[in-house]
């Protein structure tokens, strides 16, 4: 019987080596890539939820300055002025709209649809066109402690703070203030 040719040869025990320890490496590094991706994720989502709300934005309520199938990117933050768009939920939805007035402010709007607040008109680049649109409040109308007045920016189709529907919104109810717009690509950057 010859016994050495049963036994692989140093070249062969040196491969199947080199072969074990790179297979091995690559688990791994396999592993600890599929944990950052994890990892990342899980924070990602996160950050997403908690700080950063991704939304897309549905039909025509804020156009010209928002358009339905638009992606933002709104802030949690509830220090806004005057002018800011802010997201905020209503009845299990989110809708966007504008700021117009603060807890104490009188909200006044004509025929015409200009708005005034504090018995001051509201300069509004933003909006194409003015409407007085569906309100049933009672104007003036002073806006209640803890609570915004907002407006969309298509006033004549946005049902708003104008309508007791909705009415003001509160501090609980709001999502961020909407910062930058990410979809499409051509409008990216920041929201005024």
């Amino acid at each position: 019987m010859n016994l050495i040719n049963t036994y692989p040869s140093s070249a062969e025990v040196e491969t199947e080596l080199k072969r074990t320890v790179y297979i091995n490496r690559w688990k791994a590094v396999f592993r600890s890539t599929v944990f950052i991706l994890i990892t990342v994720a899980a924070v990602s989502v996160l950050v997403a939820t908690l700080f950063l709300p991704v939304l897309q934005i549905y039909g025509s309520s804020m156009t010209p300055s928002l358009s339905a199938g638009d992606i933002v990117v709104s802030i949690k933050n509830y220090d806004f002025k005057q002018g800011d768009i802010v997201s905020f939920y209503y009845n299990n939805k989110i809708l966007v709209k504008r700021v117009i007035a603060f807890p104490g402010d009188y909200v006044d709007i004509d025929d015409k649809g200009n708005i005034y607040v504090n018995d001051e008109l509201l300069d509004e680049p933003y909006i194409s066109e003015k409407a007085f649109g569906e309100c049933d409040i009672d104007l003036p109308y002073q806006v209640p402690d803890g609570r915004v007045f907002v407006c969309g920016d298509h006033r004549s189709t946005s049902v708003d703070s104008r309508s007791s529907t909705i009415g003001c919104v509160s501090e609980e109810q709001v999502v961020g203030r909407i910062m930058f717009r990410v979809w499409p690509l051509k409008k990216f950057g920041a929201i005024a």
